[in-house]
């Protein structure tokens, strides 16, 4: 699934048209569209859940919203009194009239009454998928048993009444009571819930979101480390990627409708090219918005607030590291598989804004630069052995100490620490292999690679010096895990890391555009060719630093020490 998005400059929402690569003006390239997202799902008369909460949540999060609907219940905050199927036919008429004119960008399944209504859909999938392979999009299943209020939906046996769906389903997003319904697997332990997931992908389901909010396990308060208090933690489980959203558990009854507003949150994300893992991570902030605004209307609990796209990266979730205890409680990793943690956040930069961020690949470069009065650069050699690159390392840290600049050396972070270096900087790839541990106490500063919120949220437990982010354009410099991520998407990410550390914006960056991307407020852009390429290496280096010039004000380095460091997944 592509991850590019349109990049017209927003505070919040995205916008959702992909960018051209060849554009230099992304931002006034891009016309605001909405991505149609389909709900298939029942009509709750209370407004609190189903259609009515689909279309409130695919509205507040950038989507446009189609129905086709399941069925009508007359239902309240406290009751379901009354629950009556679409007839088939009116069922089909739906979704065949919508298919005509309005094609979706992703589809949320929720209530469906019936053995007879899955088969329907599922035949109806089929023949789309036969008539254009490829042309069904993200599709999230919401397996509907019991409603908030307790009152069950569908009295059908539940275990493998889904089936029929799961060859066209990308995600299923069952609660823990429907988790254990559908595959009968009791979850008494988080090592359960991974074995129910598992059964469910070998009966066809690509991934599932296995929610924590049902699921209280004895003793789970000593598997989070730091963060006190009740806990939810929400396990995506799939065959490419098995991860954890861990977050603290919202006080409140107001979660009717919780189930819809997740399922249809997380196909408006995908709607915009996001890929999986950061989608869940903004519909996790976005429920944890949602449920702490939420407020009751009736006698019963209320549904959630509607917040819009979450900016704060207090209302995210943490994403537990390599090695850490609750990785190994869910059995994700191997007991002895205790990754090298720091025991303390990394030593912060003196500076709040690295400015211009030069990327170059030979000492040579690196005392040009300096000569020029760079004073925040990295040194990048791949694919050599250590022992032939020493030297150059050696060499660049010592010009880097003498012209009292901040030079970080790519990967090869033994070197570094052996001739201290300022710091260091690490892939995604990197921070598995690397002893983290070994780099923090050396006193090195820590510049880390994202490619989106979910590595966002990983580098940010580890309290690093610096965050990067990118690539926001395309790139020839460097095969890329990810598509561009765009100036939009860039917004986001700055209102989530630079309030608590330095962000840095890299990939593809050229004079033109350090202008637009300055306008995010990221305090420093690393560039390659715009400086390695240029004909007037002086001149590109000045015009580079203007595009600061007019950038939003940024914390200062002293308002950034006094924030509190500590690493918030320390459970090593």
């Amino acid at each position: 699934m592509s991850s590019d998005v349109k990049d017209t400059p927003t505070a919040v929402g995205p916008a959702v048209t992909r960018p051209q690569a060849d554009s230099t003006s992304e931002a006034a390239a891009q016309a605001q569209v909405r991505p149609i997202v389909w709900t298939i799902a029942g009509s709750d008369s209370g407004g609190g859940a189903g259609i009515q909460a689909d279309l409130l949540t695919i509205q507040d999060l950038g989507g446009h919203g189609c129905t086709a609907i399941t069925a009508i219940t007359a239902q309240s905050s406290v009751a379901v009194d009354h629950v009556e199927p679409i007839s088939d036919a009116g069922f089909i008429a739906q979704l065949d009239t919508l298919w005509a004119d309005l094609k979706p960008r992703a589809i949320k399944i929720g209530l469906l009454t019936g053995p007879e209504q899955v088969k329907l859909l599922a035949d109806w999938l089929a023949q789309r998928q036969a008539e254009a392979p490829g042309s069904l999009p993200p599709i999230v299943l919401d397996p509907v048993l019991v409603a908030s209020s307790g009152a069950m939906l569908n009295t059908t046996e539940a275990s493998d009444q889904f089936d029929p769906l799961l060859p066209f389903i990308d995600i299923l997003t069952p609660n823990g009571d429907e988790l254990a319904a559908l595959t009968g697997v009791v979850l008494d332990s988080p090592k359960a819930v991974v074995s129910a997931c598992e059964q469910l992908l070998k009966r066809g389901a690509k991934a599932v979101l296995a929610k924590g909010g049902h699921l209280i396990f004895d003793g789970a308060e000593t598997l989070h480390g730091q963060p006190a208090g009740p806990r939810c933690v929400d396990l995506l489980y799939s065959a490419e990627l098995k991860a954890l959203f861990d977050g603290p558990r919202i006080d409140t009854d107001n979660t009717h409708g919780s189930g819809c507003t997740l399922s249809s949150a997380l196909a408006t994300v995908l709607a915009q090219d996001y890929v999986m893992e950061d989608a869940l991570a903004v519909v996790r902030a976005y429920l944890h918005n949602g449920l702490t605004a939420s407020q009751r209307f009736g006698a019963g609990p209320g549904p959630l607030a509607r917040t819009g796209w979450p900016t704060e990266l207090a209302s995210f979730p943490r994403v537990p590291l390599p090695g850490s205890a609750l990785n190994r409680a869910y059995g994700l990793e191997a007991e002895s598989e205790q990754a090298k943690l720091p025991e303390a956040p990394f030593t912060p930069c003196e500076v709040a804004e690295l400015g211009v961020y030069p990327v170059v690949d030979s000492v040579e470069w690196v005392k040009r630069l300096l000569q020029l009065g760079v004073k925040t650069l990295q040194l990048r050699i791949k694919d050599q052995s250590p022992e032939a690159v020493e030297a150059d390392i050696a060499l660049a840290i010592e010009l880097g100490h003498a012209y009292e600049a901040r030079l970080f050396i790519n990967d090869y972070w033994q070197l570094a620490i052996k001739h201290g270096a300022y710091g260091v900087h690490l892939g995604q790839e990197d921070m598995a292999i690397a002893d983290l541990a070994a780099i923090q106490r050396a006193g090195l500063k820590l510049g880390l690679s994202t490619h989106g919120y979910f590595e966002i949220l990983r580098a940010h437990a580890l309290a690093p010096s610096y965050i990067a982010m990118g690539h926001i354009f395309p790139t020839p410099t460097k095969q890329m895990p990810s598509a561009p991520q765009g100036l939009t998407r860039l917004h986001n990410y700055v209102a989530l890391v630079q309030p608590h550390r330095p962000a840095v914006a890299i990939g593809g960056i050229d004079i033109p555009r350090a202008f637009e991307v300055a306008k995010s407020g990221v305090g420093s852009i690393a560039v390659v060719r715009a400086v390695t390429q240029a004909k007037d290496v002086a001149e590109a280096l000045g015009e580079l630093q203007c595009a600061f010039e007019s950038a939003p004000t940024l914390p200062t380095a002293a308002a950034l020490a006094a924030q509190p460091q500590e690493r918030e997944c320390s459970d090593a």
